[in-house]
């Protein structure tokens, strides 16, 4: 792929829009590298020892602390969590991926940091972004439902055709609840700070003139997918 070719899609939506799974399936099918900020924060997370941290500027972020914020459905610091980005997107860069981001920018602060610097890698005509739309309702009841699977971390919609699987029909490893993160507690929560964090994004973008299109979070998977695909052309 030529320079000039590589593209940043950007899927944002609340909590349950499916914006992990349609980010999945733009990768299978366009040959672009999902960029899953929940798995970047997870990794991070893994078994942090006592005063493990991560510096930016002269301010450290202490990785348990963080780790605190995301557990319990609030956002973790913007200037942490647009460092770890910043680091997965210019490596990708260097290797001449495009890119699948889902929920990520999540804050202004991160969008401030990350959109100039994306604008700068890709160009402005290659940054499509796609926002889908979801009821809370709706999220309260996909968060609270689904599972992911212990291996790969493969999301599982809940419908009547998975409600008894206990197996990851990709990889075979059991499938799991996000304990705490899914409880519909922690998803109100997130809710609350996907409408006063993350939704005034949409303004910013559109103030450096980039176009977001929309399309409905309601009906299959294949259904909004289509839509999603239709959008980035």
């Amino acid at each position: 792929m030529k320079h000039s070719e590589k593209k940043t899609v950007i899927l944002m939506g609340p909590p349950g829009a499916g914006k992990g799974t349609q980010a999945s399936l733009l990768a299978e099918k366009f040959s672009f590298y999902y960029l899953e900020t929940s798995k970047v924060l997870e990794e991070s997370f893994r078994n942090p020892k006592e005063g493990d941290f991560v510096k930016v500027g002269s301010k450290k972020y202490f990785l348990k602390d963080e780790r605190k914020l995301w557990e319990t459905g609030i956002l973790c610091s913007p200037p942490f969590v647009s460092q770890l980005v910043k680091e997965k997107i210019k490596n990708l860069f260097d290797t001449g991926e495009s890119i699948v981001l889902a929920g990520s920018p999540r804050t202004l602060f991160e969008g401030e940091v990350l959109m100039p610097f994306l604008i700068r890698l890709f160009g402005k005509k290659n940054i499509k972004i796609v926002l889908i739309s979801l009821s809370p309702e709706d999220s309260i009841f996909r968060n609270s439902h689904r599972r992911i699977c212990q291996l790969m971390r493969h999301p599982v919609l809940y419908t009547k055709e998975t409600l008894k699987l206990t197996k990851c029909p990709l990889d075979g490893s059991n499938l799991l609840k996000r304990k705490g993160l899914d409880d519909p507690e922690t998803i109100v929560v997130r809710l609350k700070e996907y409408r006063q964090r993350t939704f005034p994004l949409i303004s910013y973008f559109r103030k450096l003139k980039l176009q977001v299109k929309n399309v409905s979070g309601k009906g299959s998977v294949s259904d909004i997918f289509e839509k999603i695909s239709k959008a980035i052309k």
